[in-house]
């Protein structure tokens, strides 16, 4: 099998042709192959006739739209695990926690950096492929974490953090740089269903937050959407 044949196939749909262009670009130059569709039906029929290995998907299309889109693809249980990430146009934070929630894997806004986009459908694939190891050690600029001990550390002194407290922390340190919404983190953290009332994550997060001092602000929080751990060391 020669290298195009190996090269993993990402399906692009956005109605912009410039933008859909301009990822290609970057995407190829990266080793991947691209397919493109412009509206709902075409990316669906696309789907049908070949899986790809990721979907970058914007939300306003024409026709059927990414929401539907993405619903779709996880109620299949052919596409259920098929990664996606969204594109959004800024301030669309309503439509992000509702593509989080349905399911996809991230969101990038637009405009965005396409080396961004790049790194982002590599973490994503990673992600999908079980290669990310699990670690029993965690550490940040000023945080550090022994899994197994239960203990957590800033700028090497000790902290006390509930079962709670700890279980939130670690979490948001493992999907670092990833935005987890409320309801997910509900259900991951809590195993709570959605129905449950959201304030539940803020409340805690604000604990964690005063527990953690100077080192709380890596906890970023997305409006409309959720929480973030930042990579930025």
């Amino acid at each position: 099998m020669n290298a195009p044949d190996m090269a993993e196939k990402i399906l692009l749909v956005d109605d912009e042709k410039d933008v859909v262009d301009l990822l290609a670009f970057h995407l190829k130059n990266a080793g991947f192959q691209t397919v493109a569709a412009y509206h709902g039906e075409e990316a669906l029929q696309k789907l049908q006739k070949d899986l790809p290995a990721l979907v970058v998907l914007d939300l306003m299309l024409p026709g059927i739209d990414g929401i539907e889109i993405c619903k779709r693809l996880k109620k299949d249980p052919a596409t259920a695990a098929l990664p996606v990430i969204m594109l959004t146009a800024k301030g669309d934070e309503v439509d992000k926690l509702l593509g989080l929630e349905l399911g996809a894997d991230d969101y990038i806004t637009k405009p965005f950096s396409p080396r961004e986009v790049v790194l982002r459908v590599k973490s994503v694939l990673r992600r999908a492929k079980g290669e990310e190891k699990p670690s029993e050690f965690l550490n940040s600029k000023r945080i550090k974490i022994d899994i197994p001990r239960h203990q957590v550390a800033i700028d090497n002194k000790a902290i006390e953090l509930t079962a709670t407290e700890f279980k939130l922390l670690v979490l948001l340190m493992k999907r670092r740089g990833r935005v987890q919404s409320r309801d997910r983190l509900l259900n991951d953290v809590w195993e709570y269903d959605a129905s449950i009332d959201t304030r539940t994550v803020d409340t805690h997060v604000r604990r964690l937050r005063e527990k953690l001092g100077p080192a709380s602000e890596q906890i970023e929080t997305v409006r409309g959407v959720g929480y973030r751990f930042s990579e930025s060391e």
